[in-house]
């Protein structure tokens, strides 16, 4: 076992020389983790984690020291440092370099290990996560924690969905099924569930266990293929769902010295289609047990008592094991060697005791030993079973007689099976009928098979059953298996020769490419030949393929098909063997000489019609079913069988090669899959090894098949020498040129480095050069920049003695300012003095002009009072009326109703006009008098103080033209009125016209109504000039006869306003009439 301690190293090998897992503990490599400090201490490793390759592995410590392994390349990386504890971890996501981890502060953080940088940081959980599932495209993760579960897109690190639970009902665990979209999530009180991912809508739910083998369920497992379910708890008993049929199918009851369980996980192989059958159980002494859920058997354990594991994870391929035991290393665990010990073929069952003549044996006299094991027992009717006896070995050596029944073959051609998997002697072949030579030939197994009975058997059924021709081929071509020698060939690594093969022979497998190049690489250090044959990738690569599991076996299959069926092949190297070529043409000469002409005829050669079946061995022409029948065939027969099968295969696809006439088609054919039988063709090439002769038969000039040889393989030498030697000097010239171009390269390169690093150094002196001018030019400005300040204090200091002189003279300015205004305050008091006494006077004229005011007021008074007697005696009169016309108005009472409508209108703009004249009249009346007692008081002013007389006479003038502005506002608006009543008057007389046309039978009641209202309008009229001629007039000489000089102002005003109050005065008294008229014709009507 190697150990191997990472320190300080942040990368570094895993082991430094190849390792070799002993079956005992299986252990590849133990790996520590110390530190070098003044107190050396161990890091524990806390979690563990396999990439979806299976290849590569991250481990965490307790310091959050996050590793890389990749044990294909045998290297180790330290690609984070969290300085915190990871308490899970998950390396399967989509993008293969990033990995998730959980940290101790409750959060989960992605990483990449290629960059070593943060991708995302995630947070949501109240409590630590101790489980990360993802799902299996790698789009969505789940975090578990005690309390919650949470599911994360990865692509964008944003939180999906979360699980709340009762605080009573913790999760034991939530996880992806394997290659599904369903969750499971588990509960601590055994309640199972399962849930869509996409809508996260309830599936299922698993039953509760039964009662008499209840356990608390702790730790769970799934199958690849993702129907079965392990459970289990702090119990020895193991309970397996069936998440198809949703219900417990088995228990599984431990050894007694296991009391808990703490870890669960399914084994996956290769073969198994995903219903993985090995479950690994860790329990609580620290040993994990691996036992088969169907046998319950079990199969091999890793850990001990002194070297218990803590955790264990187990790679997708099944092929290695992590565990982090408890005193905090990891181990990596070889799961093929611990397995080697199960996988091994088992010993013979039966032997051949005593051969006897066919004619005196019957079925009582077969004596069979058994050595080991059990033989199985199908289920066959009592007819066709036979007796036998057998002795059965227990542990302590001795024998016991015990009965078994071997079943008749059936005759209806199907694989009958019997016996043990890896077991040859339980083969059954249908037909012929069971005979003894049959039955000796089952029990000749201590010296291999019997070649001339399969060859019978093969001749019988055209191939070997499928599930045993791999072990067929083992015994016919007698393989030593030299594992040193191999692994020696294996060490020399890749050949140069082939590391650029996927180029040529783009492979999509990567793990087929690698094993075909490890298989070219050891056959080219085997022989320097097979470093130049261009066509040996073609011939290896069916066998890669078919034995890619075992590259060991690949490669002496392939080594034993050179020697063997590859005689004379390399004798003209680098040609085609032009002698094998000569041998099948003289057979197909002998056999079809029509074919052979017709090739002739169309230049088509032995090197187009036979070397390329050839050089890739049928594998270009023939199906996989039709190949391995081909090589069962060729296997068991001399080697000259291979070159008998072209010969066949020519003469077999006749019609279509004679139809061919351009090369092109001959070179597809000979590289393309066509429509021929192989039983025909394997047919015709046993008649071809019959009925050649012998001077142009291939078996006089190929020997017979020859084995490898046991622990070293042979020398193999048979071709040109001096060619391959002069090509391998040649590729050594070359080999050795390029080096020197390498190194001119290098050197070309230093070169230029140091003349990079030279311009880099002047570049960097250059800026080191401009950075002291621009800081010498900094200094510079700055000193400029004092000198600046320094002028700007002395402007400053210049400006302050200027403000001080400007102040002395602004203190003698403000002192005579002072005295001049302590003068003008004197004046300005007289000034206000004189003011007051104009107030005084002003005030008392305001006094007076309010006196008039009021008596003003009361005259309106009277006025109205006036005017609301006259209304009350109208009114008074025109309810006598209506009272009287009432009787005769009930029967026209809509034509009454517009009629009065009109009338209604007449009267409202009588009385507004009525109004607005006596209102006119009264405002004439007031500035009258007010002119009076403007005149009268401007005559005793002018007495009194003649220097007023200038401001009256313009007050006057503006008062004079402010009543002119008036005057003419007001015509405006009674012409304004006149049109509108004009308006109303048309509208009237089209009412009037229309109701005319429509009541021709009250025609003469309407002439008689319209004579009335005309009446009635001319009554108004002169009613109207009546009162216009009691409107008071004043004279010129009224307001003169004051006897002042100067009122020739007032006198105009006086007869402006005497003829604008003449006009009004009559326009409103002929509204009022017509009102006065229209109110009468109401009543009247």
């Amino acid at each position: 076992m190697q150990s191997t301690d990472l320190g300080n190293k942040e990368s570094g090998k895993l082991w430094h020389r190849k390792p070799s897992p002993a079956a005992r503990d299986g252990i590849i490599v133990n790996i520590i983790h110390s530190t070098c400090d003044y107190l050396p201490k161990v890091l524990r490793f806390l979690n563990v984690a396999f990439d979806s390759s299976g290849d590569r592995l991250i481990a965490g410590d307790h310091q959050g020291n996050i590793y890389v392994f990749d044990l294909y390349g045998n290297r180790f990386n330290l690609v984070q440092r969290t300085a915190q504890a990871c308490t899970a971890l998950a390396f399967n996501l989509r993008r293969k370099s990033e990995f998730l981890v959980a940290l101790a502060d409750y959060s989960i953080k992605c990483f990449d290990t290629v960059t070593k940088e943060l991708v995302s940081w995630m947070r949501g959980h109240e409590s630590s996560v101790f489980s990360i599932s993802v799902h299996a495209s790698g789009r969505y993760a789940i975090t578990t924690s005690s309390d919650t579960a949470q599911l994360w897109d990865l692509d964008t690190f944003q939180r999906k969905r979360k699980l709340n639970i009762l605080q009573s009902v913790g999760i034991q665990k939530v996880f992806f099924l394997p290659l599904s979209n369903t969750i499971l999530s588990c509960f601590k009180d055994n309640s199972i569930f399962a849930w869509e991912c996409d809508t996260l809508s309830c599936r299922y739910q698993l039953p509760a266990p039964p009662e008499s083998s209840s356990i608390l369920y702790k730790v769970f497992a799934v199958t690849r293929d993702g129907r079965i379910l392990a459970a289990g708890g702090k119990s020895n008993h193991l309970h397996l769902w069936c998440l198809e049929a949703k219900q417990l199918f088995r228990i599984i009851q431990m050894p007694t010295k296991v009391r808990a369980i703490r870890h669960l996980e399914f084994l996956p192989d290769s073969f198994d289609a995903g219903s993985n059958q090995v479950l690994g159980v860790l329990s609580q002494d620290g040993i994990m047990r691996f036992v088969n859920i169907q046998t319950c058997k079990l199969l091999f354990e890793i850990g001990s008592l002194d070297e218990g594991i803590s955790s264990s994870v187990i790679s997708p391929h099944g092929r290695y094991i992590a565990s982090i035991m408890e005193n905090g290393s990891l181990n990596i665990y070889s799961v093929q060697a611990l397995t080697q010990e199960i996988n091994k073929p088992p010993p013979p069952l039966v032997k051949v005791i005593e051969d006897l003549p066919k004619s005196k044996l019957n079925s009582g006299d077969l004596k069979i030993k058994v050595t080991t094991g059990r033989v199985q027992r199908p289920a066959k009717s009592r007819e066709n079973k036979i007796q036998t006896r057998i002795l059965k070995q227990d542990l302590a050596g001795s024998f016991e007689n015990k009965e078994i029944l071997l079943p008749q073959p059936s005759v209806s051609g199907a694989w009958l099976s019997k016996g043990d998997l890896h077991s040859p002697s339980s083969w059954v072949f249908p037909s012929p009928p069971l005979t003894l030579d049959y039955l000796f030939f089952m029990n000749e197994l201590s010296d291999g098979l019997n070649k001339k009975r399969l060859q019978v058997l093969l001749k019988g059924y055209g191939e070997y059953p499928m599930k045993y021709r791999m072990f067929i081929w083992r015994s016919l071509l007698q393989l030593p298996e030299n594992h040193t020698a191999f692994s020696s060939l294996e060490d020399k690594g890749v050949h140069v020769a082939f590391l650029n093969l996927q180029k040529k022979y783009p492979i999509k497998s990567g793990k087929l490419l690698r094993v075909l190049q490890r298989t070219l690489s050891a056959l080219a250090h085997w022989s320097a030949i097979f470093s130049d044959t261009p066509y040996l990738p073609l011939l290896a690569f069916p066998f890669v393929k078919l034995f890619q599991n075992n590259q060991l076996i690949c490669f002496e299959v392939v080594a034993t098909l050179i020697i063997n069926w590859c005689q004379h092949w390399f004798e003209y190297f680098p040609n085609p063997p032009i002698n094998i070529l000569s041998m099948i043409e003289n057979v197909l000469a002998f056999h079809d000489k029509d074919l052979l002409q017709h090739f002739i005829d169309h230049d088509i050669t032995s090197q187009l019609y036979a070397w390329p079946l050839l050089e890739t061995v049928f594998s270009e022409v023939l199906t996989r079913e039709e190949w391995l029948k081909l090589f069962d065939n060729v296997f068991s027969n001399h080697p000259s069988f291979l070159l008998m099968t072209v010969v066949a295969y020519n003469i077999c696809s006749r019609a279509p090669l004679l139809n061919c006439s351009l090369k092109d088609d001959f070179e597809y054919f000979f590289h393309h899959r066509n429509n021929l039988d192989i039983s025909v063709v394997i047919r015709e090439v046993y008649h071809l090894m019959d009925t050649t002769p012998t001077d142009i038969h291939p078996n006089s000039t190929l020997h017979v098949f020859v084995a490898l040889t046991k622990g070293q393989y042979p020398v193999f030498n048979q071709y040109p020498k001096f060619i391959v030697d002069y090509q391998t000097q040649e590729r050594e010239r070359i080999r050795i040129d390029e080096l020197d171009y390498l190194r001119e390269r290098q050197m070309v390169e230093d070169m230029q480095a140091e003349v990079d690093q030279q311009r880099v150094e002047d570049e960097a002196w250059y800026q080191k050069q401009e950075l002291l001018r621009k800081a010498e030019e900094t200094r510079r400005e700055l000193l400029l920049q004092e000198e600046e300040k320094m002028i700007q204090q002395r402007q400053r200091l210049a400006s302050v003695k200027r403000e001080l002189k400007v102040k002395e003279m602004h203190l003698q300015d403000a002192t005579r300012r002072r005295f001049l205004k302590l003068q003008q305050d004197q004046r300005e008091m007289e000034l206000r003095r004189l003011d007051d006494e104009i107030e005084r006077k002003l005030h008392m004229r305001d006094r007076e002009i309010a006196t008039t005011a009021k008596d003003l007021e009361m005259r309106h008074l009277e006025l109205e009072s006036q005017k609301r007697h006259y209304e009350k005696n109208l009114i008074r009169n025109q309810e006598a009326v209506a009272k009287e016309m009432r009787e005769d108005a009930n029967a026209f009472r809509r034509k009454v109703d517009l009629e009065e409508h009109m009338f209604h209108k007449l009267i409202e703009t009588d009385q507004t006009q009525n109004q607005k004249t006596q209102e006119l009249i009264e405002e004439n009346l007031a500035k009258a008098e007010q002119a009076c007692l403007n005149a009268d008081w401007r005559i005793q002013a002018l007495h009194k103080q003649r220097c007023d007389d200038l401001q009256r006479n313009e007050c006057y003038q503006e008062v004079a033209r402010l009543l002119r502005e008036n005057r003419r506002k007001e015509t405006e608006v009674l012409d304004a009125m006149m049109g509108e009543e004009a308006k109303k008057w048309e509208e009237a007389k089209e009412k009037d016209f229309h109701l005319k046309s429509e009541k021709k039978a009250s025609a003469l009641a309407d002439a008689s109504r319209k004579w009335f209202l005309e009446k009635e309008i001319n009554d108004a009229l002169e009613h109207a000039e009546h009162l216009y001629s009691k409107v008071p007039s004043y004279p010129n000489g009224q307001v003169a006869s004051s006897g002042a000089p100067r009122t020739s102002q007032l006198d105009d005003i006086s007869e402006v306003d005497s003829s604008t109050c003449s006009k009004l005065i009559s326009k409103k008294s002929f509204f009022r009439h017509l009102k006065h008229s229209a109110h009468l014709s109401k009543t009247v009507a």
